[in-house]
């Protein structure tokens, strides 16, 4: 049980670390209540239940002191729980950033989407939910990534996703393709080699209306064998959860792996956590309610 709760507060989610918690101290739900009674905080039972089975999330200011609190009564150090929640759950569609912002080459990336005059299209859709699965092969280059991803409309007239695909330092862009797995088809392609930047329609079936969503699994393979050692994922836009899932071939591990997040190229990483490889030889990790900015696992080689 201590290595599972340990694992929880590691990597996450909330719910998951709050249940490992509750489980490895043996306290009831009911006894919890009482104990934050005594503490001034109101707190159902129900809430909790939902709290670690993950159909709510505490956000009220009220509820993060409540997490705060269970920190202490469940023995956990201190800001264990409260940082797997990371920022508040955004509103709405929230103010995003200029791709400037977040991603090296913004001038590139605008003359790429200017061709496909897609150049508002990110703004017509929220990403509700990704999941990501990236695998690294013997020469240490990634061999394919797979995406499955939900979005939603927050404007009418919503038909296609713009992906953007940035290779690795020596990658041959011309060797990067993309297939489209579900619910999608591969439109126009623009590449650019300097920079080994790749944009591609991913296009659906009919244009949304305001509000619906279109779930869409596609992937990119790199043949060009360009070493790689992190993957990064930015959003112009506050995003749902994301999960990202790295698994390596087991010739060829890593010394060191950790994730990251950065407000943009060239500013210092912060929340950075070291990971360990499980039985297959992969990592992950989780986030939910994401800001605007970068997030991603790094490692090193032998």
């Amino acid at each position: 049980m201590a290595d599972e709760l340990h694992a929880a507060l590691r990597s996450g989610p909330f719910h998951v670390a709050l249940r490992a918690a509750v489980e490895a101290r043996g306290l009831t739900l009911e006894r919890l209540r009482h104990r934050l009674a005594q503490r001034g905080l109101q707190v159902g039972v129900s809430s909790l239940s939902y709290w670690q089975h993950g159909t709510r999330r505490p956000e009220r200011e009220e509820s993060l002191r409540a997490v705060r609190a269970l920190e202490e009564i469940l023995e956990l150090p201190p800001r264990s729980l409260i940082e797997l929640l990371g920022p508040p759950r955004p509103r709405g569609r929230g103010p995003g950033v200029a791709y400037s912002t977040i991603l090296r080459h913004a001038r590139v990336i605008a003359a790429l989407l200017d061709e496909l005059d897609a150049v508002a299209d990110d703004r017509r859709l929220h990403i509700a939910g990704m999941y990501e699965s990236l695998r690294i092969g013997a020469d240490h280059s990634t061999d394919s990534r797979e995406t499955l991803q939900v979005v939603q409309a927050h404007e009418g007239a919503a038909d296609r996703y713009i992906m953007i695909y940035r290779g690795d330092p020596g990658c041959d862009v011309e060797r990067v393709t993309v297939d489209a797995l579900e619910d999608c088809r591969v439109g126009r392609v623009r590449r650019d080699a300097s920079t080994a930047l790749l944009v591609a329609e991913l296009l659906f079936d009919r244009a949304l209306a305001v509000g619906e969503t279109h779930v869409l699994r596609y992937r990119i393979r790199d043949a060009s064998g360009a070493e790689s050692t992190d993957y990064e994922r930015g959003f112009r836009f506050p995003a749902g959860q994301y999960v990202l899932r790295v698994a390596f071939d087991p010739a060829a591990l890593p010394v060191r792996i950790h994730r990251f997040s950065q407000r943009g190229p060239g500013a210092g990483e912060h929340t950075a956590a070291d990971l360990t490889l499980n039985a297959h030889h992969a990592v992950h990790l989780t986030a939910a309610a994401l800001p605007p900015g970068l997030i991603g696992i790094r490692w090193s080689w032998p």
